[in-house]
């Protein structure tokens, strides 16, 4: 009988980041011999982008394991519906329910300090009136996104933010793919971008397999890669 093959983790980053936030998690993975893609994410809506995810999960050949980190999160809960999708990772993320929005995911609990400290910008749309995108206003972002990240790295990362589209905080979620695969969560425990309640909640209600990180901040992924990479290690052996 052979066996399944390995599935290919495929890394979703969130909001105000990029790719290479997931540079450590990445060299960790491939030291154990797990195949990784890390797409860009276009940060412009959750539909538009949730079908840029599913699309990339549907082009790799065997299974995928997909994991979302902050807004990210909800991008895997849509997408992961895609046939070969067999694992979601929540990495410091929202877990929306089917036909619920972030907003009112985060409304259900007090609001982080990431709210207040949101700068907004607008961005031409062909054909349309400029949409609104947001970033964290950079002297507050080393205290909201990467409290545990060396000061040299967040000033850096702060200038190198990618916007959100506003737009992804009043989208509703097409469909919750945790309901039909299993689902893994780690959940940082001195976040200050997500509430660390809103992704306890939304773990639990998916049935996950939660792990929580104390003292660390939403930029998990940079600050601690080889904790995080030991849960997408175990959902990847669970699901080969």
């Amino acid at each position: 009988m052979t066996a399944n093959p390995t599935p290919t983790a495929v890394l979703v980053h969130g909001a105000f980041a990029d790719a290479a936030s997931w540079n450590g998690v990445v060299a960790e993975l491939q030291g154990h011999g797990i195949p990784v893609v890390a797409p860009p994410n276009p940060l412009r809506g959750l539909a538009c982008d949730a079908a840029y995810i599913a699309s990339v999960a549907a082009q790799i050949e065997g299974p995928v394991v997909l994991v979302g980190h902050s807004y990210g999160g909800a991008l895997i809960s849509v997408a992961g519906t895609a046939e070969n999708v067999v694992g979601l990772v929540y990495v410091a993320a929202y877990v929306p329910e089917e036909g619920e929005s972030l907003g009112e995911l985060q409304d259900r609990f007090p609001l982080s300090p990431l709210v207040s400290n949101l700068k907004e910008a607008t961005y031409p749309v062909r054909d349309a009136e400029p949409a609104v995108e947001v970033t964290i206003r950079a002297e507050a972002f080393p205290e909201i996104f990467a409290a545990d990240v060396p000061a040299d790295v967040t000033k850096v990362l702060a200038v190198t933010q990618r916007p959100l589209a506003s737009s992804a905080f009043t989208e509703t979620a097409s469909a919750a793919a945790w309901k039909t695969k299993p689902s893994w969560a780690l959940v940082a425990a001195a976040d200050q971008a997500i509430n660390p309640d809103v992704e306890r909640f939304g773990a639990k209600r998916a049935g996950a397999t939660i792990v929580e990180l104390a003292g660390a901040s939403h930029a998990v992924a940079v600050s601690r890669p080889r904790e995080v990479a030991e849960l997408i290690r175990d959902a990847v052996r669970a699901t080969s």
